[in-house]
């Protein structure tokens, strides 16, 4: 009869059978198992206050997880793991995106292990998980409110159907994010197909600094510029002029509706981890907003088969990459 795992309740019964006072030959024969099993149960896993079933359970259980495997030997592989959480990489982006290089194989749920593992020694690479909070109602109202400060509004049902396709770059998604009631805030454009982020400070969050900033932001890449949807704020009024600088189409969503904006919204979340609800925009520098946008637009994603922002939408706007007009995920 050779070794194999205990299970929770077999502890629970060699918890209960040896505080009876049966030897261990007994109790292997009554749970069907080798009484070396039982030997180095107890040995491994009993403490100087006795044997706990649980307690064993959670040492088992986090022998399992550290045991030998390629990756645990080697420090090199370990270390590129935590340097991308430490660039807020999710584990099941590492863990596609390392594949192909390491040949290593490395599970996004052994790196959940790791992470909370290190959590447990009071490591923080669990700080560096995404937390998505929820938008709040009051925000969403503020939102409804600038309806009527839009002038030529056109609502997103009028926009062309190919630009929900998200097969060729140039349909980008605007909104803001903003300091309390508007004392300062971000204006932030992606890019559908890409995901590809621009972002520009706003001091203070008006129509005309929004107008300004889009244009500053768009103009030079204005041939990869067809449409823009953006959200109702009544900061986005002079959107007017900002088709006209860049020659583009703009659209409206309807009200509450922010998912059809969903790549807008995903990364204004994906913001908020660099500057957090509160943050006074007219501290933050502009080299500093230049990293945050930097580091987005050069993680990969799940939905571009592990491409970056930046590889797709400057590989195709500048025709070094031949996918436009196909799905991108492989």
């Amino acid at each position: 009869m050779g070794y194999r795992q205990l299970t929770q309740t077999q502890r629970y019964q060699i918890h209960a059978r040896h505080g009876l006072g049966m030897s261990q030959r007994q109790i292997a024969g009554e749970l069907g198992v080798h009484s070396s099993t039982i030997s180095r149960e107890l040995r491994r896993n009993a403490t100087a206050s006795g044997y706990d079933p649980e307690q064993a359970q959670a040492l088992s259980d986090h022998r399992r997880r550290m045991a030998w495997k390629p990756t645990k030997r080697l420090p090199g592989v370990i270390a590129a793991v935590v340097d991308r959480l430490r660039e807020e990489w999710s584990p099941e982006q590492i863990s596609s995106f390392m594949a192909p290089l390491s040949g290593v194989g490395v599970s996004h749920q052994w790196i959940y292990s790791l992470i909370w593992d290190d959590k447990a020694r009071g490591g923080d690479l669990w700080r560096h998980l995404r937390q998505p909070k929820r938008r709040s109602k009051h925000r969403a109202q503020a939102k409804s409110a600038g309806l009527g400060k839009i002038p030529n509004r056109v609502g997103i049902e009028q926009r062309p159907a190919e630009v929900e396709d998200r097969l060729t770059i140039g349909h980008w998604e605007g909104d803001t994010v903003i300091q309390g009631h508007k004392q300062s805030g971000l204006v932030t454009l992606v890019e559908r197909r890409s995901g590809y982020l621009l972002a520009a400070r706003l001091p203070r969050v008006t129509a005309e600094l929004t107008q300004a900033a889009m244009v500053r932001l768009l103009k030079p890449r204005r041939g990869a510029v067809k449409t823009i949807t953006m959200d109702n704020g009544s900061e986005f009024a002079g959107h007017e002029s900002v088709a006209k600088a860049v020659t583009a189409a703009t659209y409206f969503c309807d009200p509450y509706c922010s998912g059809q904006r969903g790549s807008n919204e995903n990364t204004n979340g994906l913001l908020r981890q660099y500057f957090p609800k509160g943050t006074d925009f007219r501290q933050v520098t502009d080299a500093e907003l230049r990293k945050v946008v930097k580091k987005l637009n050069e993680r990969p994603r799940k939905r571009l088969g592990y491409r970056t922002p930046a590889l797709v939408f400057l590989g195709e706007y500048s025709g070094a990459l031949d996918t436009s007009g196909a799905a991108l995920i492989d």
